[in-house]
């Protein structure tokens, strides 16, 4: 990964968001406390502003950049636990010093790891981890079985809207939402969405590398 390809999946990342603002804020109004998007865009602007920054800068300083700069950027639960996982990335690359498919897998695992334990919660439990955690586990064993880099993102995009589509159905047991109990079944949860549409906006410039 250079850093070129952090700032170019940063770029995407912003556009996406950018264009679901409607999807995004219908799904946080429902069951959210309706300023997802905001901080969303709000996170995604920031580390566009960045780029002159981190252009010069080797891949893991720049993602534990991102994170500090998202931990003073984003309201509510989502800075601190973005925060986490570009800080948790950072320090696997930083410490495997090579650029192997494996290496980047073992990074994302372990930045969703560092999610799921600052927000104390666990995949079914209609949060982002519905998505993040079955994306970490796929990365992990296609990785293992040195699976090409674009069929990988392939598989991530349709296990990512997988895990999205399966929060709706949940009850939720974490943040704003479960509250609601029963109620909050039939909508989908914002920070799946959010992150869904994350995952694709990455792999998605991965499949269309030249």
């Amino acid at each position: 990964m250079k850093t070129s390809f952090i700032l170019s999946a940063a770029n995407a990342i912003s556009d996406s968001i950018l264009s679901h603002e409607s999807a995004l804020e219908s799904l946080d109004r429902a069951i959210g406390d309706g300023d997802h998007y905001i901080n969303m865009k709000r996170g995604a602007g920031a580390i566009i502003d960045m780029q002159a920054e981190l252009e010069s800068l080797s891949p893991d300083v720049a993602l534990n950049k991102i994170g500090l700069k998202l931990l003073n950027t984003i309201g509510g639960a989502s800075g601190p636990l973005l925060a986490s996982f570009f800080m948790g990335m950072a320090k696997v690359i930083k410490d495997s010093g090579d650029e192997s498919v494996s290496t980047y897998a073992a990074a994302f695992a372990a930045g969703v790891d560092l999610i799921r334990q600052r927000g104390k919660a666990d995949i079914g439990e209609k949060t982002m981890l519905d998505v993040l955690i079955p994306v970490a586990h796929q990365f992990t064993a296609l990785a293992a079985s040195n699976t090409n880099v674009k069929t990988i993102s392939v598989a991530l995009i349709q296990t990512a809207e997988q895990g999205m589509l399966a929060t709706k159905d949940l009850i939720a047991t974490k943040g704003r939402a479960a509250g609601l109990g029963e109620r909050a079944i039939g909508h989908i949860d914002p920070g799946a969405k959010s992150c869904q549409l994350m995952i694709n906006a990455v792999c998605d410039l991965i499949v269309h590398q030249k």
